[in-house]
């Protein structure tokens, strides 16, 4: 009896079927996926910790993993600060239009149409026009205002940002920007013209220093900056305190919303309804100033 597992002519063998990649079935291999057995190329499988995984597995993997995620849900990325740029170009294509109407870099307020349309002045918002309370936070006297401003967004913003996620960090701003110039028209001279992203910024301060309080870390060194940009508002003429303090306290109050309101037994929904409340008492504090300056001016 002859065993044909051993010995014979080469011919006498059974020739094993030919396997081709499941990807590229013009290609004969002799691999295979050591997750799923199928057979690959080696164009399409990777290196993996045991063997090697073709791409279905590798995306079926990327899938099943739980996306890591920052204190407030926001997902992780080491890709971040796009919404700051974004925030930063308006602001300059802001100021460009201004010094282009101007015909004049350092004076670029003087005999510009959007800088007469935009700048926070309480009897024109009274009378209707209140894009005011939202254009004023992109307009700035000069380079220099412009350059600290832009400056301190580019620190801050980012990182904060990152923690936030591009839609929670656009609502804090625009929060901000809110509370300031509510801040502005109620306490503020009447007559005061007022300009600037540093309202939206230090509600950006007071963002950062709730994340901190989040995290169990010490916000001593924001309060620190907080504290000095206060008095420099007291001490410079010119600078609008409480554009300053209304953006940071509508900051603060829309990243605490965010921060603490969800939980694990709470809807992350809160969130958002805390953020639209803090938006609801600007707003309703900027209708009422309104009123208030047009009963005044007997209209």
């Amino acid at each position: 009896m002859t065993n044909p597992g051993w010995g014979g002519a080469p011919g006498d063998q059974p020739t094993p079927p030919q396997s081709r990649c499941i990807r590229h079935p013009d290609r004969p291999t002799g691999l295979a996926c050591s997750r799923c057995g199928r057979p690959a190329c080696p164009e399409c499988l990777r290196p993996a910790s045991v063997g090697q995984h073709c791409l279905e597995c590798i995306q079926a993997a990327n899938r099943s993993t739980a996306q890591v995620r920052t204190v407030v849900g926001a997902p992780a990325s080491s890709r971040y600060g796009l919404v700051t740029y974004i925030i930063m170009g308006l602001n300059v294509l802001a100021f460009a239009v201004t010094a282009a109407q101007s015909s004049s870099l350092l004076e670029n307020t003087r005999n510009s149409a959007l800088f007469q349309d935009w700048a926070l002045y309480s009897p024109l918002v009274a009378t209707g026009d209140v894009q005011r309370v939202i254009g004023s936070g992109f307009l700035h006297y000069g380079p220099i205002h412009l350059l600290v401003n832009m400056f301190a967004l580019y620190i801050i913003g980012r990182d904060l940002e990152a923690v936030l996620g591009k839609a929670r960090y656009v609502a804090v701003y625009a929060v901000s920007l809110l509370g300031g110039s509510a801040s502005v028209l109620v306490l503020e001279s009447p007559g005061a013209v007022t300009v600037g992203a540093s309202g939206a910024i230090f509600g950006l301060l007071g963002a950062q220093a709730v994340v901190l309080l989040r995290l169990k870390r010490s916000p001593t060194p924001v309060l620190v900056i907080i504290g000095v940009n206060i008095v420099i508002s007291i001490s410079i003429p010119g600078i609008s305190l409480w554009g300053h303090m209304g953006g940071l306290v509508a900051g603060a109050a829309a990243t605490a919303a965010i921060v603490f309101l969800p939980s694990p037994t709470r809807s992350p929904r809160l969130a958002w309804v805390g953020v639209a409340a803090v938006a609801v008492v600007a707003l309703a504090v900027i209708a009422l100033r309104i009123l208030d300056i047009r009963a005044q001016m007997g209209i």
